[in-house]
Formats: C-alpha cells, structure tokens, sequence
C-alpha cells in the first residue's frame, strides 16, 4: 500500500504532473482541499520566456519552478511537501525542485 502524501496550511503539497510535451505544478492545501498556487509550461505570462515552443525539456522545468516559487513567495509559502506522483527523481523533476530550492523554498 503506497503511502498518502497530505499538506496542511502551513505546509501545502507541490503536485507535480509531468506529461511528454508539459509540465504542470500546483500548491494544495489538503485539509481544505484547495489550489493555492498553480504554473505549468503553458501559461500565458510564461510562453514568451520559453526556450522552444511545445518542447519540455530541463529548460522550461526551471522557468517553470521559477515562477512557482516566486508566487508562493507573494503568498507567504516558505515550506511545502514535495509531492512528484509515480515519476522518478531525474531529469526534468528534479531540476524543477532544484530551481524551486534555489528561489528559497524549503521541502
């Protein structure tokens, strides 16, 4: 039995879903149950930063993991639960959480 991954109001989950072309990262409030911050690869006030249209790559999981963290920075999120799914820690997932380390957030 695979073990449930809960964040709480002082420490939200960092969802993580990783498709072959996007990347989508959201912080949730488990207890009630809501979105408190949402990026992916396609959002709007991020294409013109893109390094290559449609690709996911290492690149954009950094612009990605960036501005993730800046918003939780503007909503007072220090601390979350890093929450990467079934997916392995390499690649594009673990350069997301390098970045998101890097802007100041702790997990």
């Amino acid at each position: 039995m695979k073990k449930r991954i809960k964040g709480n109001s002082k420490r939200p989950r960092l969802y993580v879903f990783r498709s072959n072309k996007h990347i989508y990262v959201q912080i949730i409030d488990d207890i009630s149950q809501k979105i408190l911050v949402s990026s992916s690869s396609i959002a709007k006030d991020l294409k013109p930063q893109l390094p290559i249209k449609n690709k996911a790559n290492c690149e954009t999981s950094i612009l990605v993991g960036k501005d993730i963290a800046q918003k939780a920075k503007i909503n007072g999120i220090k601390s979350i639960i890093f929450d990467r799914g079934t997916k392995l820690y390499h690649g594009r997932i673990k350069a997301l959480a390098d970045s998101i380390r890097q802007e100041g957030i702790k997990f």
